[in-house]
C-alpha cells in the first residue's frame, strides 16, 4: 500500500479525490492538508463522505509516497517552496502552475494527458494535471492535429458551475446561475496557451484556436464542439478517431448523439462527430471534476506507479 496526501483537500477537487481513493485499493490516505479548516472532520465539510471518510483535516503535512497537490493557481510553487517533499515522491499538480513551464527545483513535470503522454509519465515523479475544458478540447481534436489536418478551429464549450471551484463570486450564486447561461473570458482563456502547445506539436503547423467557453446552470461536466473544414469524408474522420482511441480506457467515440449524463461521476470521455459538406463538428464531454481533475490525476497516478490505469476508477454515470 502507497501512503497518499491531498494538499487543499477542503476544494471540490480534493474532496473528489477523497471519494475516489477512498475505494482504490492500492493506497491509503494518509493526511488531508488544509489551512483554512484545519482540525475539521472532511465529512463536516461534505457530509456526502460520512461514509467514506472521516479524516480530520490538518496543517501539518506528512511525508508520503504519493502527493496531489489541489491548490489554487499559482499557489503550488508556494507550496513546494515553503514544504519539503522527498525526490522519490510523486507529485501531481491540479492547478495550472506547471502546464506550460514545467521545471520546479529538481522536478521536471510531465504534462498528464494519458492519451498522448502515455509513455512519458510511466515512472514520473512531477505531473502537470490538464486543465478541464483543455482535456475536453484536447481529446477532441488530437486524432486530426496527428495527422496535421488542423487550421482554423472554432470551439465552444459550455461548463459547470463546479468549475468555478468552491469560492463564491457573483457569477456561482444560485440565483444567478440557476436558469442562465453566460459567455466569459471569450477568446481569452487561460487554457487556450495549454492546448495550442499539445496541438501545435502533434499538427507540425500553427494551429489558429478560437475559443468561447460559457457558464452552465449545473453543477458538474463540460460539453464542447470544435469546427473546423476538411475535405476528408465523415466515415474516413470516424475511423480515424477509432483507431486513434482503440486502447483508451476512457475515451469513447460514439456513432449516436451525446450528453453530459453519459459522463457525469465518470472518467470518460464521450465523442460524436458530425459533417455536413466541408464542415465537421467534433462534440466531446467529459465530468469537469474527475476525467477533467480528479479522476484524471488518479489516471495519472496509476500510470506513473506502474498499476492498471483505470484502477478504482470503474465509475458508473449517473443517468437520472
Amino acid at each position: 500500500m502507497k501512503t497518499v496526501g491531498i494538499v487543499g483537500a477542503n476544494g471540490y477537487t480534493g474532496s473528489e479525490l477523497v471519494r475516489v481513493l477512498a475505494f482504490h485499493p492500492n493506497v491509503t490516505l494518509s493526511f488531508l492538508y488544509s489551512r483554512s479548516n484545519s482540525g475539521t472532520k472532511i465529512s463536516d465539510l461534505y457530509p456526502d463522505l460520512g461514509t467514506v471518510c472521516e479524516m480530520v483535516l490538518t496543517d501539518t503535512p506528512k511525508e508520503v509516497d504519493i502527493l496531489f497537490l489541489c491548490l489554487p493557481h499559482k499557489e503550488s510553487q508556494n507550496w513546494l517552496g515553503q514544504n519539503s517533499v522527498k525526490e522519490e515522491t510523486l507529485v501531481i499538480d491540479l492547478g495550472n502552475d506547471f502546464r506550460l513551464e514545467g521545471n520546479f527545483g529538481n522536478r521536471n513535470f510531465i504534462y498528464g494527458l494519458p492519451e498522448i503522454n502515455k509513455k512519458n509519465l510511466l515512472g514520473a515523479k512531477s505531473i502537470a494535471n490538464p486543465g478541464c475544458f483543455a482535456t475536453a478540447i484536447q481529446l477532441a481534436l488530437l486524432p486530426l492535429a496527428g495527422k496535421g489536418l488542423l487550421n482554423e478551429v472554432y470551439t465552444t464549450g459550455i461548463t459547470g458551475s463546479t468549475g468555478a471551484g468552491q469560492s463564491l463570486q457573483a457569477t456561482t450564486h444560485f440565483t444567478w446561475r440557476n436558469d442562465n447561461i453566460s459567455a466569459y473570458k471569450t477568446l481569452a482563456h487561460q487554457h487556450v496557451d495549454e492546448i495550442l502547445q499539445q496541438l501545435v506539436s502533434l499538427n507540425n503547423s500553427e494551429v489558429n484556436l478560437h475559443f468561447v467557453p460559457w457558464r452552465g446552470d449545473f453543477a458538474r461536466g463540460i460539453f464542447t464542439s470544435s469546427t473546423l473544414k476538411t475535405e476528408l469524408e465523415l466515415s474516413d474522420i470516424d475511423q480515424l478517431y477509432r483507431d486513434f482511441y482503440e486502447d483508451e480506457p476512457f475515451v469513447t467515440v460514439s456513432s449516436r448523439a451525446i450528453d453530459l449524463k453519459q459522463v457525469v461521476n465518470t472518467n470518460r470521455c464521450v465523442i460524436q462527430i458530425e459533417k455536413s459538406g466541408n464542415v465537421v463538428v467534433i462534440h466531446s464531454a467529459i465530468d469537469n471534476l474527475l476525467k477533467g481533475a480528479s479522476g484524471q490525476a488518479v489516471q495519472n497516478m496509476n500510470i506513473a506507479m506502474g498499476w492498471e490505469e483505470n484502477l478504482g476508477l470503474h465509475l458508473k454515470p449517473i443517468a437520472f
